[in-house]
């Protein structure tokens, strides 16, 4: 008798049925449905023999076994053994109640792959062709894309197929015309496939400012180059706004200037405002910078300050950035053309907070009243410190309670005097001439100090007085053809202001 205990529906050389084709399944299940209804035939043939008590002859006696075993390495039926636990007894109620059910499935499978295999198959998709080149002619492919920097220009071109030789080639012009400046850069080119080869029949490389270069392959090998010439313009705007009683930075930030642009703001009024104790909520700024566009208006590299103007209760100033004739650098101009520049500075250190005025004060550390002979900057140890104006230097070096101290002597025979340095500047040394804005140490906390910060003195003869007080001068008037090339670039300026809606 067959036996029913199979534990693989399938053998383990036989294809499942999980991932095929819906006709393939249904396939595999007509094969099937043979041996199905055979083993069905057998099943109630057993337990019609085994009920009756009666040996009949199995109508399927020259039937291959459904037994999966027998699938895989048909076997000799083994030599029956008489013994009482393998002999033929009436089914049990399990075995009699899965006879009818057998039958039911097999006859409902029939019925499933019957319907199905009637069901008419789907067309075959429509077939496309190919497109292929004329007589003598290569394929074409464009393609673009943007790599971060020359370097990845070889890999890329790689990728897409191109030849070593004609990639380095490639590679090779680029770098010529664009350099190796970091930045973004767009590629769009031409790939001819003839059979196996490819072949770069073109290609331009340009940045985001529009400059850059187109490549054409030469006969002998190679690439010709064309430059191609930046698409750029200038565009002046302006950005106005009111102090929020926190700061100038966040106020600044919060009206949309530029964070590159803040700095030099504070700097266009450092001879002018104590940004400190002067400028209060509700102060008006106004800040216009001159930026690079492309023709689509998208901004290119770093604004620069064109036009700065600061009004707080108690006065004004309006400045204009302007590059004179053999000056090495920049200076800010009011609308007349006098310098903003004087011979000295009043904040000689950037982004501090003034902590103690000058004038009598209890000492903090050494507990009396006693008089403070300068102005108390605080700032995070390292912050640069400039020299106030051109000068000598006198002492640069550590002095008892002053820490890490340096004495400079101004022309108009002031002195001024930068305590508690961190740092002193590499190579600054009495004798030594240094020019104002010139870095001359770092913020630090040295000698007798309760913080990091620097105390600045002003000495007038000798004698002590408050560095924010005292008038400095030494301010020039630009004068003829500098003082002409100046005024039309203010009414440029200008023009672009009344222009400005807000």
């Amino acid at each position: 008798m067959p036996s029913c205990q199979a534990t693989r529906f399938f053998p383990a050389n036989r294809i499942p049925l999980q991932g095929l084709e819906p006709t393939a399944t249904m396939r595999l299940l007509a094969r099937l449905l043979p041996r199905l209804t055979n083993w069905a035939i057998a099943m109630s043939y057993a337990a019609t023999q085994s009920m009756s008590g009666e040996s009949m002859p199995s109508p399927l006696d020259q039937e291959p076994s459904f037994d999966p075993r027998s699938w895989v390495a048909p076997k000799p039926a083994p030599a029956a053994i008489a013994s009482p636990d393998l002999a033929v007894t009436r089914p049990s109620a399990t075995t009699r109640r899965w006879i009818a059910p057998g039958i039911g499935i097999v006859i409902a499978t029939a019925g499933a792959i019957a319907a199905v295999s009637s069901r008419p198959s789907a067309p075959p998709p429509p077939a496309v062709a190919a497109l292929a080149p004329g007589p003598g002619k290569a394929a074409s492919e464009s393609r673009t894309l943007i790599v971060p920097a020359v370097a990845d220009l070889a890999p890329t071109l790689a990728a897409s197929g191109v030849s070593t030789a004609d990639s380095q080639a490639a590679v090779r012009s680029i770098g010529k015309t664009l350099g190796a400046a970091p930045g973004d850069i767009r590629l769009a080119f031409t790939l001819d496939h003839d059979g196996a080869a490819i072949r770069l029949a073109g290609l331009t490389a340009t940045r985001t400012d529009g400059s850059g270069v187109t490549l054409a392959p030469q006969t002998g090998g190679g690439f010709a180059t064309t430059s191609l010439a930046a698409d750029l313009r200038r565009q002046t705007r302006f950005v106005r706004g009111e102090l929020d009683g926190e700061s100038f930075y966040s106020s600044a930030v919060a009206a949309g200037v530029s964070d590159v642009l803040i700095r030099p703001f504070v700097n266009a009024f450092r001879y002018d405002f104590d940004m400190q104790r002067e400028v209060a909520r509700g102060d008006v700024f106004e800040a216009g910078f001159e930026q690079r566009v492309t023709a689509d208006g998208e901004p290119v590299g770093t604004p620069v300050l064109v036009y700065a103007s600061l009004a707080t209760a108690g006065k004004s100033r309006a400045l204009y950035r302007y590059h004179a004739p053999g000056d090495a650098e920049e200076e800010w101009f009011d609308s007349s053309g006098r310098s903003s520049r004087k011979s000295l500075m009043r904040t000689p250190v950037e982004a501090a907070r003034i902590s103690s005025g000058f004038g009598m004060r209890g000492h903090p550390i050494l507990g009396f009243v006693k008089m403070h002979k300068g102005t108390d900057f605080a700032a995070p140890t390292g912050t640069p410190i400039y020299a106030a104006g051109d000068a000598v230097v006198t002492f640069a070096g550590p002095k008892g309670p002053n820490g890490n101290f340096v004495r400079l002597h101004h022309a108009n025979g002031w002195d001024t005097l930068y305590l508690h340095m961190n740092r002193i500047a590499a190579g600054l040394m009495p004798g030594l001439k240094v020019a104002q804005g010139q870095q001359i140490g770092e913020v630090g906390t040295t000698g007798r100090s309760t913080g990091p910060h620097l105390h600045y003195e002003v000495h007038i003869d000798g004698q002590p007085v408050d560095p924010m007080s005292i008038e400095v001068g030494g301010s020039r008037t630009l004068a003829g053809a500098a003082l002409k090339q100046f005024r039309a670039l203010r009414d440029r300026v200008d023009a672009a202001r009344v222009a400005t809606p807000g």
